[in-house]
């Protein structure tokens, strides 16, 4: 029998719809799963279980529903420190956008949850809950190990190259990076102008549609609904492909091979060189980008910002400014590309890291899968797809074109229900 804190949204909806189960109950389930974790796995920057029981159901789609807010979206009504010293205590005076929509909905926001500093380099304490002598990823590190440990049913993430899609298959959880600017980022704490996009995490992809659905007012389909057909998928391992550990190079021939099983059309790419070059240029826009958004704390607080972090902004900020330029026109040639480069496919196969989350919790991984999916602006996720050789999360990720995120939740379900 699935214990009541690891019911997806989806499941306690129902079973709340159903006089099965109270928003109330599921709430203290959540609360009593944290207190029994919470020590090993220190998901939170901030959790207050008095002030969450204390908090009203309110109806919505989301109604009573916890959602974990990573600690680079601003609350009105809890610290948002941004994974930094230099912000320690700080109380905004009013919700981000995204927490507003979180709130109209019906959700209950639970706790803020830990990211690395501005959701860039330097990690927080947060560990695996699969292995917490592993990592488990960056920078939304505290909100993928809150859904894999069922703290909550649903979290947001934030991703500027990877953070939402590598932590998500390190903690074995569901991660959805929408279309770029689906989700406002007025109250983030925003660092690379062209890049940053909110998204969620959730223990099923009809949960993400749930979520994202309740909090946009868009409509995202019902992913696991019956697909009317089998998708055309493309096998992209791209620029990076050299990168892939023997685990992944594995998983993904197993995932192709059990998608033609289940009947889909599975068919190696390689993308073309003007992709390749967008993805070199993704570390001048985003540390060029982020140098600029830093700029007070470079100037008044340089000293109290991690020696790995201030490396980046140095080098970022001593970059010739063509480079921005230049970059931010080889994604947007990227993208004007992308479309015709994959006609005749319904979304795009391909790993979602290089392997199993790495030991040790100094460093959260790489994004080198994920930068030029989020370059592109278009939607891209992961879903869970088995383990690797030492019993950790491994998860593929699948990417679509600008717009397309129903269709692309659909076929993510498709996939996931393949595997």
């Amino acid at each position: 029998m699935t214990d009541t804190a690891d019911l997806t949204a989806s499941e306690a909806l129902a079973a709340i719809r159903a006089g099965r189960l109270t928003a109330t109950d599921y709430r203290d389930a959540c609360i009593d799963r944290i207190a029994a974790r919470e020590k090993t796995i220190h998901a939170f920057a901030w959790f207050d279980p008095d002030r969450v029981r204390r908090s009203a159901p309110v109806d919505g789609p989301l109604a009573g529903m916890p959602i974990g807010v990573k600690d680079v979206i601003d609350t009105a009504d809890m610290p948002s420190q941004y994974g930094s010293p230099i912000w320690a205590g700080h109380r905004p005076r009013s919700d981000a956008a995204c927490v507003a929509a979180a709130r109209a909905a019906g959700a209950l926001v639970i706790g803020k949850t830990v990211t690395t500093e501005f959701a860039t380099r330097h990690p927080g304490p947060t560990a695996n809950p699969v292995n917490p002598k592993h990592t488990p990823g960056g920078s939304s590190s505290g909100s993928a190990a809150g859904v894999g440990a069922g703290f909550f049913p649903i979290a947001f993430g934030t991703q500027t190259a990877g953070s939402i899609v590598r932590p998500a298959a390190y903690c074995g959880v569901v991660g959805f990076k929408p279309s770029y600017g689906i989700m406002h980022r007025a109250g983030m704490k925003v660092m690379s102008e062209s890049l940053d996009t909110i998204g969620v995490m959730a223990r099923s992809v009809a949960d993400c549609a749930l979520a994202m659905s309740g909090m946009t007012g868009l409509d995202f389909g019902s992913p696991e609904a019956k697909a009317p057909r089998a998708p055309r998928l493309a096998l992209v391992m791209g620029p990076t492909a050299d990168q892939a550990a023997p685990e992944t190079v594995s998983l993904m021939e197993r995932a192709a091979e059990a998608c033609r099983r289940a009947g889909a059309t599975v068919t190696p790419l390689t993308l073309p060189p003007i992709f390749d070059a967008a993805l070199a240029a993704h570390p001048y826009v985003m540390n060029m980008e982020s140098a600029e958004a830093l700029g007070w704390e470079m100037a008044h607080a340089r000293g109290r910002l991690s020696p790995v972090l201030r490396e980046r902004m140095e080098w970022g900020a001593a970059q010739p400014r063509q480079h921005l330029v230049e970059g931010r026109i080889a994604f947007a040639a990227a993208r004007a590309a992308f479309p015709a480069a994959i006609e005749g496919y319904d979304a795009v196969l391909t790993p979602a890291a290089p392997g199993e989350a790495p030991e040790g919790l100094g460093w959260t991984g790489d994004p080198t899968f994920n930068s030029l999916w989020t370059l592109l602006h278009g939607p891209c996720m992961t879903v869970p797809a088995g383990s690797g050789p030492k019993g950790l999360p491994l998860g593929v990720q699948l990417a679509g074109r600008i717009g397309e995120d129903a269709a692309l939740l659909g076929w993510a379900a498709w996939v996931r229900a393949a595997l």
